[in-house]
């Protein structure tokens, strides 16, 4: 008996076994059975037998010799005929696929075979096609990787895919679509395309860079971290962090959210805004900046976070946001407009902790410069109260030995003053014992040769002059010796107020000094980097981070840093 073989392919075979084709193992091929229409299987016939009247061929049926069969012919034919019409007609129709956009629904794999549903959607969202498709074994084998290894993404629901595709209808299965190629620039695009429009809207609105603009957290006491429960990035960052939660460096508040899938990043929206409104109302401060954090995945599961109102919020933040969301070469939104952005929550945490010990070190170093300050400081007060000291005691022993040169002096004058004074008083007596005794002889001459009885009467008044000189010459003698007295007194009160006078200042002298050392002691300890900073002043530092104090240092082409008040800037020396 000959058979009619048929070319079926081997995507093909499912739809030849549903219309009734055989399968000849010794001859490897599908055949068409004894008494079936071959006509049915017009698109596998050699060449020399296929049919000119395609498809229609498989809706007549073949004549039959029984009469109760030509009978039921007559009313109608099978459905199994009907339908390989419609595959036989879909098969004629649709030779090779065409390109075609698509979004994927749901994916699933069994036997190496992709099985897809895919749809088309308006600006709303609502469906407006649907339908199957299948990427068999041998085709998915050789196109998936190629499209994963140039976009990085992988078929899951939400992709939006451009495919070439050829319509096919199976009796048995129904209609679905065969893809045979997936164009990779197409979903790139795409991917693209939905961050293009994120990050030029959020640009018109000029709130694209209001995070970024932020200054970078100075240090890190406390931190807010999003990120998927129990994914491997939370942790790897959280195997980083611990270090510096368990010495209390910084504390870290974990909120979870799912980071892909549909309304994924409502959620993390929603997840944020409730950590920082607890944050706000447990009455502490603010959270130094917030962490988005995610391991690494195709490029399609971090798509979701390309998400408008996500990305607006972020920029609308008024803490720091640090981002780590996937791989090196992964970017979102999130990335763009974060303030800084990090290549994985493992980095992140490093990078937090480079600033704590930056912090740390500086702290160190500035706590030796004011050390070394304060001992400068104490050196120069030192120094300068032995030579107020010194100053001090010259000064005293130089006023004692003017007041005791003053003193002697006075004392010499009122002895000259005295002597000259008792040998005046003398010479004054002497003169007028002489000027008596010539005045009595006289009257006493007067007296004998004219009034001899006057004799007693000059002899008494010649006593009471006598007494008179003496009274007079005993009275001024003790005025003189009074006004010795006096002036000495005197000498000595003004020695002893100059003596006063001088241990007043001194101590005065010592006071001053002793407040004005405790004030510029008080002044120095006061002073820190940061009000210096504050004040104008700069910090200038050589590529290994230490203080340059002198010109000599800054040598022509050395890397320095400046840091002002609110940062740092590099600099490269030029000349001097």
């Amino acid at each position: 008996m000959t058979q009619t073989y048929l070319d079926v392919p081997f995507k093909d075979k499912d739809q030849a076994k549903a219309l009734g084709a055989r399968w000849d193992s010794a001859a490897k091929k599908w055949y068409a059975p004894e008494g079936k229409d071959v006509a049915v299987f017009n698109a596998w016939l050699p060449a020399g037998l296929k049919s000119d009247h395609g498809a229609s061929s498989a809706l007549v049926p073949a004549a039959r010799s029984n009469n109760q069969e030509v009978a039921l012919q007559s009313r109608g034919i099978s459905l199994s005929q009907l339908l390989a019409g419609v595959s036989q007609a879909v098969a004629q129709a649709f030779k090779a696929g065409v390109w075609t956009l698509v979004e994927v629904v749901q994916a699933r794999t069994n036997g190496g075979h992709v099985y897809l549903e895919v749809s088309e959607r308006d600006a709303n969202g609502s469906v407006l096609a649907k339908a199957n498709a299948t990427i068999w074994s041998t085709t998915a084998n050789k196109i998936l990787p190629q499209f994963e290894k140039a976009t990085g993404a992988s078929i899951a629901p939400g992709i939006k895919l451009l495919v070439r595709a050829r319509p096919v209808y199976k009796p048995q299965y129904g209609f679905s679509l065969d893809v045979d190629a997936i164009d990779p620039d197409y979903t790139l695009g795409d991917l693209e395309a939905r961050k293009r429009e994120i990050r030029t809207r959020l640009q018109q609105e000029g709130a694209f860079d209001a995070n970024k603009k932020l200054p970078a957290p100075w240090d890190y006491n406390a931190v807010l971290v999003i990120a998927p429960q129990g994914a491997a990035g939370l942790g790897d960052f959280q195997a980083e962090a611990k270090r510096l939660e368990l010495f209390g460096i910084c504390r870290f508040v974990y909120a979870s959210s799912r980071f892909q899938g549909e309304g994924a990043a409502a959620e993390i929206l929603r997840e944020l805004l409730s950590a920082l409104e607890d944050w706000k109302d447990s009455g502490v401060a603010e959270p130094d900046a917030v962490v988005v954090i995610r391991g690494g995945g195709a490029v399609n599961d971090l798509a979701w976070l390309n998400d408008y109102a996500l990305a607006r919020a972020i920029c609308e933040l008024p803490v720091p946001v640090l981002t780590g969301i996937g791989h090196e070469r992964d970017s979102t939104i999130l990335d763009e407009v974060a303030n800084m952005r990090f290549d994985t929550p493992s980095k992140v945490a490093a990078g937090i902790e480079q600033v704590i010990k930056k912090r740390i070190q500086e702290a160190k170093d500035n706590f030796e410069l004011l050390t070394s300050a304060a001992h400068r400081a104490l050196n120069m007060v030192r120094s300068h109260v032995e030579n107020v000291h010194v100053t001090v005691r010259a000064g005293t022993v130089r006023h004692l030995a003017m007041a005791k040169q003053e003193t002697a002096e006075l004392v010499g004058k009122i002895r000259l003053e005295a002597i000259q004074t008792i040998h005046d008083t003398s010479s004054q007596s002497q003169n007028l014992m002489t000027e008596v005794r010539y005045d009595a002889h006289q009257q006493l001459s007067i007296a004998k040769r004219d009034v001899p009885a006057l004799f007693a009467e000059v002899r008494a008044e010649a006593h009471a002059a006598v007494k008179t000189a003496r009274a007079q010459t005993t009275s001024r003698l003790e005025a003189v010796r009074d006004r010795a007295v006096l002036d000495i007194r005197r000498s000595h009160e003004v020695t002893d107020e100059s003596f006063r006078a001088i241990g007043q200042f001194a101590k005065r002298s010592l006071a001053d000094a002793s407040t004005n050392s405790k004030a510029l002691f008080r002044e120095i300890a006061g002073q820190g980097p940061e009000k210096t900073l504050g004040r104008g002043f700069a910090i200038v530092r050589n590529a290994e981070g230490q203080p340059i104090t002198s010109m000599a240092l800054a040598l022509p082409g050395n890397n320095i840093e400046i840091q002002f008040r609110d940062g740092r800037v590099g600099a490269l020396v030029t000349e001097h």
